[in-house]
């Protein structure tokens, strides 16, 4: 395979573009995605007829507007290029069905903002996002929205939010004299997953139908070595990352990175940046070629945030940066940040950005599965807070304290052997227990979850940092003396929101009652976290900056909270399913032969001993009585939630659901360490985590 000339092969990409467009459309195409301008719409039918020749070059015979409706996954639907003509066919995409298509809005999450009987949607053409062909069909990133403008998938929004923060963000640097047609946000994000034997899949119906785990007693041999991250890969996982690779790098997807992770059975990829739209697009892609390359292998792919209880979930770290066309990066500090007032500025920014509206992004990163995830020993805690490290940290203080800060001087790093590189230290370590951490030149907000969709979070970032630009550049505008203005700005802003800067270990038992007592939010479930999107003040923060009308962003909230009254429910049945037809009964049956091993000594003489037989079986009864009475209680309080009500069902999910699973589970997992194997009737977690060689 020679990479450089795979790489991208299934793309329309910018050398494609150069080499099939007109020399005018190409230019002005590159205009709309290289500068923000209106796209000429003028241009759709030439781009439209390279676009559909290239993709019958590449063997595609359809066409489809690939978008991300509200479910947070991806939508397709397939048209023919084919139209009549006389008794045969000819292939075609016309400017008009680049641009538009049509799909049933009705049919998706809404909010409640469509009616059943009002279906119409159009699906609008996004060319930030490259076209690609896969199996046969050519897909064109797409927005969706309904008959009556209201926007119904995750694009929109997240595109409206990096037009907001272009715009502010200009403003910022036209104070310093940077002019620049673009400022772009860039994303970068990690994704983790687990990679189990297709075989024992099948044997779990809770893994088939939720993603995780419902029942399993811990594994004897779990992490604790530390020994699987790193790791040498097994024959199996690496012949899938070479595909993996293989399969990404054709759809032009930059992943760099590849190893074993915490957990037995868990991996990393890790892309370079790009855009945040591309980096998106590229994120929901690199899911789906997850699951099918896994296929391949007789493997399954969990993107689950917490199949195994007891062990490292998945997390999705997203990074993100600001930087302008020219490819000036914004949060680069250069060598004196202390006196840099551009980045010192721009930092504040986000500082302030973040304790603002530490609720919407704390529920921006919310779902079902990310709550089992949040606050364990792999994951940040569900309290919002921003890591600086050493040098920024510093800095930040003596600002806030009004105090003159020095310089530390530049360190080398050696191992103290000669012939050993000498290696320049960075200014700061890494904090691996910060939700929101700064790591060089850029943040990484390290709360998403591994299934997750990026864009909520993406546009939350951008949508409350593009105000809080705005904020300042309303104020600075008018300086007389802009160094002197922005400072003070720089000193105010730190020290009324300094509250939110954490540069110790979020881990500590004294973070908890420390962010308490600076009055941040500690939201532990999706059910609380999520109604803080109904307040005014961050309902408003995205009306201003015109990323979502205020009706849209009700029905986001009312989405986001019906998604998790459905999976706990979805939980809550396949647990009592599986409770009910399979572990009570192969619980009750391992007792019969318990009783009538029993009864075969007694038989023989009433003196054998019998003591473990009789305790055994005294044990199992007992925990198998306790598992249906708790399976019981699950059902009745199942049934007495009304789940079209979803603030007080939410609740009712969280905090009565919830407990009452842990409740069947428990008992089942005790249970499960004391029935012999040939009668548990699933896989155990060793035969899963280790199934793969």
């Amino acid at each position: 395979m020679n990479l450089p000339e795979a790489f991208g092969e299934n793309v329309f990409n910018d050398s494609v573009q150069k080499n099939t467009l007109p020399k005018e459309v190409y230019a002005a195409l590159r205009e709309t995605i290289e500068a923000g301008k209106q796209l000429d719409v003028s241009i759709a039918g030439a781009v439209a007829a390279a676009m559909k020749d290239w993709a019958v070059s590449k063997g595609a015979t359809h066409y489809t507007h690939w978008f991300q409706p509200l479910t947070g996954l991806t939508a397709e639907k397939h048209d023919s290029f084919i139209e009549p003509d006389g008794d045969k066919v000819i292939m075609r995409l016309t400017g008009k069905s680049l641009i538009v298509g049509e799909s049933d809005a009705s049919s998706f999450p809404s909010g409640g903002s469509r009616a059943t009987y009002i279906a119409r949607g159009y699906t609008a053409w996004d060319p930030t996002s490259p076209a690609f062909v896969k199996d046969g069909t050519l897909y064109i990133p797409t927005v969706f929205v309904s008959y009556t403008g209201e926007t119904l998938d995750k694009k929109a929004p997240l595109l409206r939010s990096m037009t907001a923060l272009d715009k502010q963000a200009k403003r910022i640097l036209k104070l310093f004299g940077i002019n620049c047609k673009k400022v772009s946000t860039e994303a970068g994000p990690e994704q983790e997953y687990f990679l189990i034997s297709e075989e024992e899949y099948e044997k779990r119906k809770d893994l088939r139908l939720t993603g995780r785990t419902l029942f399993g007693a811990p594994v004897t041999r779990g992490q604790e070595l530390e020994d699987h991250y790193f790791g040498a890969l097994k024959p199996t996982v690496a012949a899938f990352m070479r595909d993996l690779d293989n399969e990404l790098w054709s759809y032009g997807v930059l992943s760099k990175t590849k190893h074993n992770e915490v957990a037995p059975a868990q991996h990393e990829m890790a892309p370079v940046f790009s855009s945040t739209t591309t980096a998106v697009d590229a994120n929901m892609l690199t899911m789906e070629i997850m699951k099918n390359v896994a296929k391949k292998h007789n493997l399954v792919c969990l993107l689950h945030e917490k199949p195994f209880r007891g062990i490292n979930g998945s997390g999705k770290h997203n990074n993100w940066s600001l930087s302008t066309d020219t490819g000036y990066n914004l949060l680069n500090p250069g060598k004196s940040p202390e006196s840099n007032t551009l980045f010192k500025l721009v930092l504040t920014a986000i500082i302030k950005a973040v304790d603002d509206y530490q609720g919407p992004m704390r529920a921006a990163i919310s779902s079902a599965g990310n709550d089992h995830r949040l606050g364990a020993d792999e994951a940040p805690p569900a309290i919002i807070s921003v890591y600086l490290g050493d040098q920024l940290g510093a800095i930040v203080d003596c600002i806030v304290k009004g105090k003159n800060y020095t310089a530390a001087k530049a360190e080398k790093g050696s191992i103290g052997v000669p012939v050993s590189p000498i290696f320049p230290k960075d200014t700061t370590d890494r904090n691996r227990t910060s939700p929101f951490a700064f790591t060089g030149n850029k943040f990484e907000f390290r709360m998403l979850g591994s299934s997750a969709n990026v864009s909520d979070a993406n546009t939350c970032l951008n949508t409350i940092v593009a105000d809080a630009f705005q904020q300042f550049a309303d104020e600075l505008e008018g300086a007389k003396d802009l160094e002197k203005a922005a400072e003070a700005v720089i000193s105010r802003e730190l020290k009324a929101h300094y509250r939110i800067i954490f540069n110790l270990d979020g881990y500590g038992p004294e973070w908890e009652p420390e962010a308490a007592k600076r009055g941040l939010l500690n939201n532990k479930n999706t059910a609380d976290a999520v109604p803080v999107l109904y307040e005014d003040k961050n309902i408003d923060v995205y009306v201003r900056q015109g990323v979502y009308t205020r009706a849209e962003a009700v029905a986001r909230a009312d989405i986001r909270l019906e998604n998790y009254i459905k999976i706990i429910n979805i939980e809550a049945l396949t647990m009592l399913e599986m409770a009910k037809r399979d572990i009570i009964p192969a619980v009750s049956d391992f007792i019969a032969e318990l009783c009538q091993n029993l009864a075969s000594k007694q038989a023989i003489s009433s003196k054998l001993p019998c003591k473990t037989e009789t305790e055994l079986i005294e044990k199992l009864s007992d925990l198998n009585d306790k598992e249906f009475e708790a399976i019981t209680k699950l059902e009745r309080d199942l049934k007495k939630i009304d789940k079209d009500d979803v603030i007080p069902a939410s609740q009712a999910m969280a905090h009565v659901i919830i407990p009452d699973m842990e409740k069947v589970r428990q008992y089942a997992d005790e249970m499960e360490t004391l029935t012999s194997s040939e009668f548990w009737p699933y896989p155990t977690y060793f035969d899963i985590l280790y199934g793969v060689k």
